[in-house]
C-alpha cells in the first residue's frame, strides 16, 4: 500500500463503496477507481474479492457446465444398457459421470475485476455470478469491525495490574469515574471500566457498585433494531441532507398499524406527502419479509422505472418489519428502485403526516380490533373511503382527486383505488362490519 497516496490507509466510507459499484458497473479498471477515491489499486481489489456475493446458477434447467464440452466428442460416458445416440456435451448428466469433467469458470470472476456488474452477458449466463454491492459490503464491514473489537484489549499483566487498583476503591465507594480522574495511569474511559466489571475481568461485581443495583435494566422496545449498521447514510439528517439538495422530489411515508393483541395480521400504509394519498397493503405477518413481498408485488405491476419515479423516497421508522433496507431498496433485477430513510428513535413527529391519517383507520377499526378476517379487498375498500374525504388542508380536495393529477396515470390505476361520492362515504365500523 502506498503512503504516498492523501486519504490513503483510511477506511473505506459508505460513499467510496458506492463509487466503487457504480464505477465497477461501468467497466471502470481498478487503478481508475483508485485515482478518484485516494486509494492504492490493491484495496480496491482486496475490497471486491472480500465483499463480493454469489449469485448461485440456477440449476432448475439441466445444463452442461464442463469447460471442455464445446471440443468434446465423447459418447454414452455414463454407460447405459441402451447406448446413447447424442453426443454427452450436450447433455447435463456428464457432469456426474464423466472423469474429465471441469467446471467452467467465467474468466470476470477468476481474474480482475472478479464480479459480473459490467458484464454485458449476465442476463443470460448460466454461470454462478459474483456482484459487488455497496450497501451489502458496507454492512459486512460494520460487522466485523465490532467483533474484531470485542473482548479484553489488555495483557494479563496489565488486567492485574488495573484490577489492584480499581477494585479496592470500587470497594471503598469510589465510582469509576472518581478513580480514573486520581489516577491517569489507567489508559482506558469510564465506560470501559464499567464493561470490564459486567464481564467479570475485575474481582469486583455489578453488585459492589451502589447505584447500578438500583436501576433496573430497561426492556428494549418489540420493534427496535438491533443492527445498527443499516442506518448508515439512512438516518433523519442524511434524510433533510437530500430533501434539501431535491427540494421537488416526492416523499413518501411508511408505517404499519397493529390490531389487538394477537392478531397477526397487520396494515403496510404507505402515505404520499405531496397528496395525502394513502395506500393501504394487508400483511399476513409483521415481518421484513411481507414488506419486501408488496414492493416486489408493486415493481411487477407498474415497471421498475415508474416504481423509481413513484416512491423516490421512503422515510420510514425503525421497526423491525423495515430491517432489511437491502431488499426494500434493491427491485427484482437487482436494480436499485427507491431510497429508504429512517426517522430517529422516539420521533414519530418527523413523520406526522402518515401518524395524523392514521386516525382515519381508527374510526373504522377502533384500538383493539383484530384484522384477521380482513382481505385486501377489504382493505383497498377502506383506503378508497378515507381518500375520497375532503381535506380543508388541500381546500376542499380529496387526496384521491389530487393524486390524478399528481400521480402517474398508470401507478394510479394499479393501486386499485375508486373515488366514493361524498354522500357514500363511511368512516365508523359500519363500513367493514361482517
Amino acid at each position: 500500500m502506498c503512503k504516498l497516496i492523501p486519504g490513503n490507509q483510511k477506511h473505506l466510507t459508505l460513499d467510496n463503496r458506492v463509487f466503487i459499484e457504480k464505477s465497477l458497473d461501468n467497466n471502470m479498471p481498478f487503478c481508475e477507481i483508485a485515482k478518484y477515491i485516494c486509494k492504492d489499486p490493491s484495496t480496491i481489489s482486496k475490497e471486491v474479492r472480500k465483499h463480493r456475493t454469489l449469485n448461485p446458477r440456477n440449476d432448475f434447467v439441466n445444463f452442461n457446465h464442463c469447460s471442455n464440452r464445446r471440443n468434446c466428442h465423447l459418447r454414452n460416458v455414463c454407460n447405459r444398457p441402451i447406448p446413447c445416440s447424442k453426443q454427452c456435451s450436450s447433455c447435463a448428466e456428464c457432469n456426474k459421470h464423466c472423469i474429465s469433467f471441469v467446471e467452467e469458470i467465467c474468466s470476470y470472476i477468476s481474474k480482475a475485476p472478479y464480479i459480473c456488474n459490467g458484464c454485458s452477458k449476465k442476463a443470460h449466463c448460466r454461470l454462478d455470478k459474483y456482484f459487488y454491492r455497496a450497501t451489502v459490503s458496507n454492512k459486512e464491514y460494520k460487522t466485523i469491525l465490532v467483533e474484531s473489537r470485542n473482548g479484553i484489549n489488555l495483557s494479563p499483566e496489565d488486567l492485574k495490574h488495573m484490577d489492584s487498583i480499581v477494585s479496592p476503591l470500587i470497594l471503598q465507594g469510589q465510582t469509576p469515574y472518581q478513580i480514573i480522574a486520581n489516577h491517569p495511569e489507567i489508559k482506558c474511559t469510564e465506560k470501559t471500566i464499567y464493561n470490564y466489571i459486567a464481564s467479570g475481568a475485575l474481582s469486583v461485581k455489578n453488585l459492589d457498585l451502589p447505584r447500578k443495583v438500583k436501576y433496573k435494566l430497561r426492556n428494549p422496545h418489540p420493534s427496535e433494531i438491533n443492527d445498527k449498521g443499516i442506518f448508515e447514510g439512512r438516518t433523519y439528517k442524511d434524510f433533510l441532507t437530500y430533501i434539501q439538495a431535491y427540494p421537488d422530489t416526492n416523499v413518501v411515508e411508511m408505517d404499519t398499524v397493529v390490531g389487538c393483541e394477537g392478531s397477526r395480521k397487520v396494515f403496510l400504509t404507505l402515505f404520499f406527502r405531496n397528496c395525502k394519498l394513502m395506500l393501504i397493503y394487508l400483511l399476513p405477518d409483521k415481518t421484513a419479509a411481507s414488506v419486501a413481498k408488496v414492493f416486489d408485488y408493486l415493481e411487477k405491476k407498474i415497471s421498475t422505472l415508474l416504481f423509481c419515479r413513484t416512491f423516490p423516497v421512503i422515510l420510514t421508522d425503525r421497526g423491525t418489519e423495515f430491517s432489511n433496507p437491502d431488499n426494500l431498496e434493491t427491485g427484482i433485477d437487482n436494480v436499485i428502485r427507491t431510497s429508504i430513510y429512517y426517522c430517529d428513535p422516539m420521533a414519530s413527529w418527523q413523520k406526522a403526516s402518515i401518524e395524523k391519517n392514521h386516525e382515519f383507520i381508527r374510526y373504522v377499526l377502533p384500538k383493539g380490533s383484530s384484522f384477521d378476517n380482513f382481505t385486501q379487498w377489504d382493505t383497498t375498500k377502506l383506503a378508497s373511503h378515507i381518500n375520497s374525504t375532503a381535506r380543508a388542508s388541500l381546500n376542499g380536495l380529496a387526496p384521491i382527486q389530487l393524486a390524478q393529477m399528481l400521480l402517474d396515470k398508470d401507478a394510479f390505476h394499479a393501486f386499485g383505488l375508486r373515488e366514493i361520492s361524498p354522500n357514500e362515504i363511511v368512516l365508523t365500523p359500519k363500513l367493514l362490519k361482517k
